[in-house]
């Protein structure tokens, strides 16, 4: 046989083969799921939540040749899409949203006893995550979009898409909105139009409470300055005659206030009354 070059050919081939079907490599970017004539078995370097890179369950792994076969399963982020949209918010408006949503497979088992493959992992958040994003934007109006709510419109979101998204062994990372636009047209120009009265509404009602308060305040602060001029009449008035006195001659003879003005008045005029002395 070592001398029948076809002989020791096949021979390689055969061993070839036999230690193809025994021996797989297993990436750090892959999750196995081995499985035996249909049912699984075990999982090889599954996803945990933390690990370093280097210290997972990645190598060499043997298994039972033709009888045990491998699944493979990206450990990595990976993203499904969702096609343009139309929703409509809760004033009326339709609007044009795309979006996206990124998960991980976290549970291969269950991914693969509930979808089989991660390709039908995605065809079935797809039609998820539409539904999702309509309810939630149909809660809400248009500015939402545009102000820090949107945030919370996210996070809700990703609430409604995870609990799906667990029966399939993934885990939600993140969703995001790409583009949320009003149609072309009459109706983009009917919307700018009401969101520009809604602003000026709005803006002239915060000028109207805002000259209300001032209003209010300047009355508290006239009463209070009243009553401490009444105090301090009532307690001294000649002091009180004497200071008034003194601001009003600071005004009328302030060299500083421009020009010059020449005053002509009778020594007992009541105005002087201050310069008689005592």
């Amino acid at each position: 046989m070592l001398r029948n070059p076809i002989v020791l050919a096949l021979g390689a081939i055969a061993f070839l083969i036999l230690l193809g079907s025994t021996i797989s490599i297993v990436p750090e970017t892959r999750q196995a799921v081995i499985v035996r004539f249909g049912e699984p078995v075990r999982i090889v370097n599954r996803y945990r939540a933390g690990e370093q890179f280097g210290k997972t369950g990645a190598g060499i792994i043997a298994r039972v040749p033709f009888a045990e076969q491998i699944v493979w399963i990206d450990k990595r982020v990976q993203a499904v899409e969702m096609e343009r949209q139309q929703v409509l918010s809760t004033d009326q408006l339709r609007l044009q949203v795309d979006a996206f949503a990124r998960y991980r497979i976290v549970n291969p088992l269950r991914m693969y006893i509930s979808a089989g493959s991660e390709e039908r992992v995605a065809e079935a958040l797809r039609p998820i995550l539409g539904s999702a994003l309509r309810n939630e934007l149909g809660k809400r109006p248009f500015a939402a979009l545009l102000s820090p709510e949107r945030g919370q419109v996210m996070q809700n979101i990703e609430a409604g898409l995870n609990r799906v998204a667990r029966q399939y062994g993934a885990e939600i990372v993140d969703v995001r909105i790409k583009r949320a636009d009003l149609p072309d047209g009459t109706p983009l120009e009917s919307a700018l139009e009401r969101m520009r009265t809604a602003r000026k509404q709005e803006a002239d009602n915060i000028l109207a409470q805002g000259e209300k308060q001032a209003q209010i305040i300047r009355a508290e602060a006239d009463a209070s300055a009243a009553k401490v001029y009444s105090d301090s009449f009532g307690k001294d008035p000649k002091f009180y005659d004497f200071y008034r006195a003194m601001q009003a001659y600071r005004r009328t003879f302030n060299p500083q206030a421009g020009g010059q003005t020449s005053i002509i008045l009778s020594p007992d005029n009541d105005f002087l009354r201050e310069f008689r002395g005592k």
